[in-house]
């Protein structure tokens, strides 16, 4: 537990030296930011928008916005969130492979699964103050110009999002243990995230597919319940876990 909690530490501050920590700061910052101000800046955009569109020979009626439409953003540019994570955050473990600095630690008596499991636990860490950052900066300046309590279960469809970026930090942990580059790394697991929005198009696959988890917008709403995520989170927790464990055995076997 010592050296887990020590190199956990280690990776912290190595993600501070290299500025990854404060980039995604600041990018979630700035999505918290624009989750309630594009909604806010609509009806402004719509009129600057309208002469240009009326010689089109489209009409524009007036446009309302609510606590809704900002919400609506925050789910919308939740997959952008995601992406960015996955493509900055890829080359945590196989960066280790190309520098050597992994048969150095390894050979002083640092356990592989501590390896692994600091490395998972630096990147939840990120993952987890970046997306609480944005949503409560978002929650914030939504409650600031718009009434919310219309709007139901806002803190548990935002803790179905959190789950899906927790499943791609499980899938990010198994591939770097099994590929050798950051690149291969972001490939198998965007292309896992793809084939299961593929796969999606089946009605009776999409609810227990992890990317049912960022519909969960229809929570607020009331167009959706709490239980018609069910399938889809048991489904996340079981890819995660097996994951986790599947990427420790496998580690303490790989040739390095």
């Amino acid at each position: 537990m010592r050296q887990l909690i020590a190199f956990t530490k280690k990776e912290y501050l190595e993600l501070w030296r290299n500025g990854r920590l404060t980039l995604f700061g600041i990018l979630f910052l700035l999505f918290g930011i624009m989750n309630p101000a594009l909604a806010k800046l609509t009806p402004w955009l719509m009129e600057q928008m309208a002469d240009t569109l009326s010689e089109q020979g489209m009409q524009i009626t007036s446009v309302t916005v609510d606590a809704m439409s900002s919400w609506a953003q925050f789910y919308k540019n939740a997959p952008m969130e995601l992406l960015i994570f996955v493509v900055l955050s890829s080359g945590i473990l196989t960066g280790e492979y190309q520098k050597g600095t992994l048969i150095h630690m390894l050979t002083k008596g640092l356990g592989r699964h501590t390896v692994l499991w600091a490395k998972g636990l630096a990147l939840l860490g990120t993952w987890t103050l970046g997306y609480w950052l944005c949503f409560g900066v978002t929650c914030a300046y939504t409650a600031y110009f718009w009434d919310q309590s219309v709007l139901t279960h806002i803190g548990l469809g935002a803790a179905l999002v959190y789950l899906a970026g927790v499943v791609l930090i499980s899938l990010i942990l198994l591939f770097s243990v099994v590929l050798s580059t950051g690149t291969a790394v972001m490939g198998a697991v965007l292309g896992l995230a793809a084939v299961s929005y593929l796969l999606a198009v089946i009605p009776k696959a999409a609810e227990y597919l992890p990317t049912y988890l960022l519909s969960a917008g229809g929570l607020l709403s009331g167009a959706m319940e709490p239980s018609d995520f069910l399938p889809a989170v048991l489904v996340s927790l079981g890819i995660t876990f097996t994951s986790v464990a599947a990427g420790t055995v496998l580690f303490r076997k790989k040739t390095i």
